[in-house]
């Protein structure tokens, strides 16, 4: 075991040949490198699996043996100090080597077909791997200034996968919001790291937890500043895990690909701060204001994301909120505490949201050999519905990863969520409160976001004919309506699309639109309609390709069996007699790191956990009817609601009311974003903006007037005085006397006063 351990350097190395060789590649040889592109994929999955049965083997002896290995060297050795490397191997690093390793494994295997017509292909892969390499450089580091290094390059990759199409002007500007609005964080990470070292004189985790709380037993520090440096440590997090209130990059980051969507949302860049949060969790436990601090920022993180998901109509922006909002539930239990929690969470949320945004790509390219020239439009889902006829696997794999997410049981994160809404009644009755609420609305967004993609009609292109008359129906919608064109036909649901000079071009818009590389082959019969006497080329849309499908299969087996790893099926005990389970004897070493040594025993209660699994459940399913009920293609909207017109027509007027007043401000509060980011655009950037002017202002008109004055009047103090030097006693003797009178006029007058 000690000689695996002195090993384990290997792990962040092992795959980045592949960087560097498609690099090397692409300037030596860039068109042989060009025409082998598809080959890449293989060292690429290849190198990820060996680190990844590294990890393996490391979690297999974590949890036989659990200790911690910590390997150090010097770097630079200087009088007074010392920069030095190493690595850590101890639980929260082994987990973190599993969710980084499967879940780009998949991503990259998801990635060969759906990044197959990109130009870009092989700069993906680059950008991916350089990615992955970089989040186990982090999560392996056993000091801060080294964190802070590999930190700073996950930063670099999320920018370039985030702008990938950098010709795109809202993929432009969505990695530079990511990059400055992180800048912001990692600024004050580089403050904390310095004032902590300035307090300890160590970088090392070990070191430093050990210091500090020596320092603040004794009362030798100053408890202010202490508190100043953990907060400025903190930010760093904030900002790469999206909590409030620099979440405003995670929406627009989704201007990526998706399989980068899945990646940055589930086991990487998101990930590094809920990861930073629990290495530094030792130190920020003996500061009591900023436990309090990461539990508030948590519980308001959790409940903004989940009201700005509600009306949100691009598939993978709606997702983006609900990793905002489950992300803000892991920062909740770091801040009561809840260590075993919060990674559980992180485990469990990590394979349903990779499998969610996995699947909001299939169904995106589906959507694409309709659409296949906006993204906008096959993004958005008020014109999808009725997908679940043609691409079912991709239908049901979506479906047990919503359900997984709504905490609903057997599938992973229910079993996690339920830990920390339990835990959270213990630590704040107002928290427990908002942290249900969330639950439920949790599980009314993603039953939306299913019933809106999946259930219903076919929308936008998919319309049938009639020869007699055309008939309207209405997209399923909590805000209202929004009026579709369908026409009937015994064909039922046939997209009027045909074939042109190469384009693409619907029977009932005129506007012609070019078929890009974007768009996949398609399954397309040819059809004769009556009254026409023309072939037209229709397509539905088509499932994706056994690559994608592998992928999502599998991150399926994990939403369904993770929570195995948090629950004490096994009937394991420790000496105590408490029943232990696989999670809990992992974390072993680190809980009691955390805990200062003190032995914490978990002790399983069926007969407590059934009972409050009860409520989070009932909680969950009523979010899942409301939006059942709401989006159901039998209504369109609150005014359609006959069951209730039915039994209550004298409330109509106020539930006319309630309509147009509560759930408009709800819509209007959701689909703006919670009007953040316009007040940062209003008030921030045009505040910094107004600021630079006037500066710029006072520069000009003051710094440069002064010395320019300055200047001006020396000028015309020398034109003056040379009239006066005309070189005649006569002259001088006038002025000297004049200057002589007007003195003694002057002293006489204040004499006299």
């Amino acid at each position: 075991m000690e000689y695996i351990y002195q090993y384990s350097w290997i792990i962040t190395f092992i795959s980045l040949p592949v960087p560097i060789l498609i690099g090397v590649g692409l300037i030596l040889f860039p068109t042989a490198t060009k025409d082998l592109r598809r080959m890449w994929v293989f060292p690429s999955v290849l190198l990820l699996s060996i680190v990844m049965l590294f990890s393996t083997y490391l979690v297999i002896q974590q949890i036989t043996n659990p200790s911690i290995y910590i390997s150090i060297g010097s770097w630079t050795i200087n009088n007074d100090f010392s920069l030095e490397f190493g690595y850590l191997v101890d639980p929260l690093t082994s987990i973190m080597l599993i969710l980084i390793t499967t879940v780009g494994i998949l991503v990259i295997i998801y990635s060969d077909n759906y990044m197959s017509h990109d130009q870009g292909y092989l700069r993906f892969f680059a950008y991916m791997s350089l990615f992955t390499i970089s989040m186990v450089g982090l999560v392996t580091s056993s000091n801060l200034i080294q964190i802070y290094f590999f930190w700073e390059l996950v930063g670099m990759c999320s920018y370039l996968l985030i702008g990938f199409w950098f010709t795109r002007p809202t993929a432009a500007n969505a990695c530079q919001k990511a990059f400055v609005t992180n800048r912001v964080g990692d600024f004050g990470l580089l403050l904390g790291i310095l004032g902590f070292y300035w307090i300890t004189g160590s970088l090392e985790f070990r070191d430093l937890f050990e210091i500090l709380n020596n320092l603040i037993s004794n009362n030798e520090v100053n408890l202010l500043f202490v508190t100043w440096c953990a907060f400025l440590l903190f930010a760093g997090a904030i900002a790469k895990s999206a909590q409030f209130p620099l979440h405003v990059w995670l929406p627009d980051a989704m201007e990526g690909p998706t399989p980068i969507s899945a990646l940055i949302h589930a086991a990487t860049m998101v990930a590094a701060g809920i990861f930073l949060g629990a290495r530094l969790l030792p130190l920020f436990i003996v500061i009591p204001y900023i436990m309090n601090l990461i539990a508030l920022i948590g519980i308001i993180t959790l409940l903004l994301g989940a009201t700005l998901a509600l009306a949100q109509k691009d598939i993978k922006r709606g997702l983006a909120y609900s990793t905002m909002s489950q992300l803000g539930y892991m920062m909740l239990a770091l801040g009561m505490g809840s260590y075993r929690a919060a990674l559980f969470h992180l485990i469990t949320h990590a394979y349903s949201k990779a499998l969610l945004f996995l699947g909001s790509g299939s169904i995106i390219h589906s959507m694409e050999t309709i659409v296949g020239y906006s993204p906008d439009k096959s993004q958005n889902m008020i014109l999808m519905g009725g997908l679940k006829k043609h691409v079912p696997i991709t239908k049901t794999s979506f479906l047990l990863g919503t359900l997984s997410l709504c905490g609903i049981p057997p599938l992973g994160c229910f079993w996690s969520k339920d830990e920390i809404l339990n835990d959270s009644w213990l630590y704040s009755p107002i928290f427990a409160i908002i942290a249900f609420s969330t639950a439920g609305l949790t599980a009314f967004y993603m039953f939306r976001i299913y019933l809106l993609t999946f259930e219903g009609h076919l929308n936008f292109y998919f319309q049938t004919y009639s020869d007699k008359k055309r008939s309207s129906v209405y997209s399923i919608s909590l805000w209202g309506r929004e009026e579709q064109k369908w026409i009937k036909t015994k064909f039922h649901l046939l997209p009027l699309l045909t074939m042109n000079n190469n384009k693409r071009t619907s029977f009932f818009f005129k506007k012609k639109y070019r078929i890009t590389r974007n768009v996949r082959s398609m399954r397309v019969p040819i059809i004769t309609l009556p009254n026409f006497g023309t072939k037209n080329i229709f397509s539905y849309p088509n499932e994706s390709d056994n690559t994608m499908l592998f992928a999502m299969l599998v991150l399926v087996l994990f939403t369904l069996f993770i929570g195995i790893i948090g629950i004490p099926f096994f009937k394991q005990f420790n000496q105590e007699g408490m029943q232990l389970d696989i999670l809990t004897k992992l974390l072993t070493p680190s809980i009691n790191l955390l805990y200062q040594n003190k032995k914490i025993l978990i002790d399983w209660d069926w007969y407590e956990f059934i009972t409050n699994a009860t409520f989070s459940i009932s909680i969950a399913s009523f979010g899942i009817l409301i939006a059942s009920f709401l989006y159901n293609p039998g209504y369109s909207s609150l005014q359609n609601l006959n069951l209730f017109n039915s039994f209550v027509k004298g409330i109509s007027n106020k539930l006319k009311i309630f309509e147009n007043k509560i759930i408009n401000v709800t819509y209007n509060w959701s689909y703006n974003r919670g009007y953040i980011d316009f007040f940062y655009a209003t008030f921030l950037i045009q505040g910094i903006r107004i600021l630079s002017k006037l500066i710029h202002f006072f520069d000009r008109q003051v710094i440069d007037g002064i010395t320019n004055g300055v200047g001006i009047l020396s000028f015309f103090v020398g034109e003056g005085i040379k009239y006066v030097g005309v070189g005649r006693i006569s002259s001088y003797l006038l002025v000297y006397v004049s200057y002589v009178l007007i003195f003694l006029l002057l002293l006489i007058y204040s004499f006299f006063l």
